[in-house]
């Protein structure tokens, strides 16, 4: 609707220019936004206060010639001039209806991608490996899934990459205790963190300890056979700890979308040699740095994106510049999201600069970093055990699914317990990730389970029993979402305000591909479910005494199911027919 409206305005534009009322040669972008007060219609422009003064004009003056100078449209009723010399157009309800009928019969209730399909590299969770995962991986893991499903719903070919930690000096101190501890081999690592811990406090308190890990490092990076098939064993079995993960979060990531920093490791010499030949490098103590003008700190000096240390070793900097490269070059991706914590804001920025000027991705690459801030506790710092210690992800996810089972048991005590487990699953899951999803990905947010538990307010739980209430009406009925015959039919404001609702779920899920923020759809699937609970209550369905409008009413309310539906399973939650 907001394209018809654009195209209308041009049409006026391109009238009054020809009539001379406008300059020639004037290209604005014509904004069309949706109204917050019905009372002024569906969709506003500001164009006449843009060109009012190029025109010659006043802007209401303008906004009148505009007006005149509109062409006719079946889809628009009426339009008004507002204030100073804002256009309101009224949507034509049946026109509305007609779009609804039309989202209804198309599997992907019409929505439709705004551009041309893009291939889409999406950075996301990057645990480092031989640890297991904890609460700092959730956001870019969630997140991340949830803003590539939505780009392979508007028809982008995703392709995932888990860009984990599996190479650098961290293995040399694991490979050293290992060797001190041969028995932790036989027992298959069974817990990878205390392993961790025991290896990083070894390395603390000997020397001679410290030393030797450095030097397995080095038979590591050197090809050294025995370092390697070690290696590989701590690497599968932190792989296998994360894929269960995965798994129990409903998360879109398999093994075969890990593309670690080991496997960029043969590159990184020539990313230093393809550097100095664009003239590009530069030493400073030792160092391979590149230097650029607009990166300063406070002291105004230049900020180096360090390439190779004194000691010949590499960086985060050379093994992302040898990810772009290969996202650019090998994947031949349109576009590549980071999904990464906002404090690496600077480094993207920086790296990002320098695979352009390397000439490592091709021109029209877009590359962007998603930052998120930080999950906190209810103290507003970062969420920690009660020893400070880090939170195991699958803890969280224990009593998670713990505290819902409870909660499910106590409203519906008669259901067998099997099925009070699949439903707390989904619920507790639901409810850790939709916390975090709903939130705006760059803000911090304080953890708490009594809150994003609750059946009230923008929450999982609310959403998942709004759609359970639709599908109620329709498990009543013995029929299907598409066992519905009839045409909608608008009349009553509720019913009106539901339908504009439901055709902005486009425009949403454009929204969330472009900004990678799927707090926004949270927020209008919460939207669409406290609509949808005004319409049940103030228009009879199953009651309606015309046959007609009975079937109008099932129809709205089948779209809204629809909606819920696929809406909640693009941010990857678990629809329940029943709570």
């Amino acid at each position: 609707m907001k394209d018809s409206i654009r195209h209308l305005i041009q049409q006026a534009l391109t009238r009054l220019t020809a009539e001379g009322v406008l300059p020639a040669g004037l290209s604005p972008v014509i904004q069309v936004e949706n109204t917050k007060d019905k009372s002024n219609g569906d969709f506003a422009s500001n164009i006449a206060l843009m060109l009012a003064k190029p025109a010659g004009l006043k802007p209401r003056e303008l906004a009148e010639k505009l007006v005149a100078a509109l062409p006719a449209d079946s889809q628009v009723s009426k339009v008004e001039i507002a204030g100073p010399g804002f256009l309101n157009f009224f949507q034509n309800s049946d026109a509305l209806a007609q779009r609804l009928e039309a989202a209804l019969a198309d599997p992907r209730l019409g929505v439709r991608k705004n551009g041309v399909a893009q291939r889409v590299v999406v950075d996301l969770s990057s645990p480092n490996l031989a640890k297991e995962m904890h609460v700092g991986h959730l956001r870019s893991t969630i997140i991340g899934d949830g803003v590539a499903r939505v780009l392979e719903f508007l028809g982008d070919s995703v392709i995932r990459q888990n860009h984990v930690g599996d190479w650098g000096t961290q293995f040399g101190m694991l490979l050293a205790y290992l060797e001190e501890n041969p028995a932790a081999a036989e027992s298959g690592l069974a817990d990878l963190e205390q392993f961790y811990r025991a290896a990083k406090q070894r390395f603390d308190e000997s020397e001679n300890f410290a030393v030797r890990a450095r030097e397995l490092v080095v038979q590591l990076q050197a090809g050294d056979a025995n370092c390697l098939r070690l290696w590989q064993r701590f690497n599968d079995i932190s792989l296998s700890h994360c894929q269960k993960v995965y798994d129990r979060l409903g998360v879109k990531l398999s093994m075969a979308d890990v593309k670690g920093e080991s496997a960029y490791n043969d590159q990184l010499a020539d990313i230093v040699e393809a550097l100095r030949d664009k003239g590009l490098l530069s030493e400073s103590d030792g160092a391979q740095c590149v230097f650029m003008d607009e990166f300063k700190n406070a002291e105004g000096n230049p900020l180096p994106v360090i390439v190779q240390k004194a000691g010949g070793g590499y960086l985060y900097a050379t093994t992302d510049l040898a990810a772009m490269r290969y996202r650019s070059q090998v994947l031949h991706a349109d576009r590549a999201l980071y999904f990464v914590d906002q404090r690496q804001a600077l480094h993207f920025q920086m790296v990002f600069e320098v695979a352009r000027r390397a000439g490592f991705v091709h021109a029209g690459m877009q590359l962007e970093h998603m930052g998120f801030g930080t999950m906190n506790g209810a103290d507003g710092r970062p969420f920690k055990t009660r020893d400070g210690g880090t939170v195991k992800l699958v803890d969280l996810l224990d009593e998670a699914e713990e505290r819902a089972y409870a909660l499910v048991k106590s409203k519906n005590p008669q259901l067998d317990d099997s099925e009070l487990r699949q439903i707390g699953h989904a619920v507790g899951i639901g409810a850790v990730k939709y916390a975090d999803l709903s939130k705006h990905r760059s803000s911090d947010y304080s953890f708490n389970f009594e809150q994003m538990l609750s059946f009230e307010g923008n929450t999982a739980p609310y959403l998942l029993y709004a759609y359970t209430r639709v599908a109620s009406v329709f498990r009543k009925l013995g029929k299907d979402f598409a066992e519905v015959g009839g045409q909608i039919q608008l009349g009553a404001a509720q019913e009106i305000d539901l339908a504009t609702r439901l055709a902005q779920f486009g425009e949403v899920l454009n929204n969330v591909a472009d900004k990678g923020t799927p707090h926004t759809l949270c927020s209008y699937l919460y939207d669409l479910a406290g609509l949808f609970s005004s319409f049940y209550e103030h228009c009879p369905i199953l009651a309606a005494e015309d046959e007609s409008v009975r079937n109008s009413r099932l129809r709205l309310a089948a779209l809204t199911g629809r909606t819920l539906k696929q809406g909640l399973e693009l941010l990857g939650l678990q629809p329940l027919e029943r709570m």
